[in-house]
């Protein structure tokens, strides 16, 4: 939703987070506390929290923060299980999407870990550009191990590779993602990956060979990042996602009936632009 152009009302989020709440999700990234002139989309996350219904919800609620400011005010609301940070390998992506160097952003994820055990929530970092990037900032694998390992020596357990700007290869994918799991064998190594149409199966059979359990989608494959400054192929197709597992046995059963349901929600709220550049979840990996 954060970059969609058009302001969605609050009830229709309302609505939709609230029937995706019954699927079966492990995590719902459903807001973020930052400032609304970044991402005016999610000026209403507080309105949008009192009128969930999380009764017989097994889902996790993940909110997005880009300060300690923002993480103070997540941290107040119980239905808030998950804190998520978008951190990068890349200094200039960095800057561009937090307007922080990477070695404040380090500190910041630190602060953010301290808090997060204050107040019982877990924290979950975004490697942004962790399979390249575009600005000809340096890269390598071992970058992203070492940055990786920085940030889970601060004891975070869950950690996302971004594949920001939808450049990773399979062969990336598979090697960048087995990696960190071979190294890091207490924390959970997810992936958010961005792809056209025609490289989606590979990526995601690519991530599954490797060993991850932890990818995040987005219903009708809606998105991009709207903070990478350009217009940016979409998300993982959650519904592509639970099929292609289904079919592997590679993820516990969801609610079809309450899946089909929010597809339809999201056809309502996101089709009548016709187009996929624009971002399905709250999130700015």
């Amino acid at each position: 939703m954060q970059g969609w152009k058009s302001f969605i009302p609050t009830a229709q989020k309302i609505e939709y987070i609230n029937a995706l709440l019954q699927v079966g999700f492990d995590t719902i990234d459903f807001g973020s506390f930052v400032s609304p002139k970044w991402i005016p989309q999610m000026a209403d996350t507080r309105e949008v929290i009192a009128g969930l219904n999380m009764a017989g919800s097994r889902s996790n609620l993940l909110a997005i923060v880009a300060n300690l400011r923002g993480a103070e005010e997540a941290c107040a609301f119980n239905e808030v299980t998950d804190l998520g940070y978008p951190f990068s390998v890349s200094e200039t992506f960095q800057q561009q999407n937090t307007n922080r160097s990477i070695g404040q952003s380090l500190v910041l994820v630190d602060s953010l870990q301290q808090l997060c055990v204050q107040r019982n929530k877990s924290l979950v970092v975004y490697l942004s550009m962790g399979f390249g990037n575009p600005y000809g900032d340096p890269y390598s694998e071992d970058q992203v191990l070492k940055t990786a390992e920085q940030i889970t020596g601060m004891g975070i357990r869950i950690i996302s590779l971004a594949d920001t700007v939808g450049m990773a290869t399979p062969e990336q994918v598979y090697s960048t993602t087995r990696l960190l799991i071979n190294e890091l064998q207490d924390v959970e190594v997810g992936v958010h990956l961005h792809s056209d149409p025609n490289h989606l199966l590979p990526k995601i059979n690519a991530a599954l060979l490797a060993g991850c359990t932890r990818f995040d989608g987005a219903l009708l494959g809606v998105g991009g990042c709207p903070m990478a400054g350009d217009e940016l192929v979409g998300n993982l197709p959650t519904e592509l996602l639970i099929r292609n597992f289904e079919e592997t046995n590679s993820m516990l059963p969801v609610n079809q009936e309450a899946l089909a349901y929010c597809l339809r929600l999201a056809t309502d709220i996101f089709r009548p632009l016709g187009k996929h550049n624009h971002d399905g979840n709250s999130g700015m990996p």
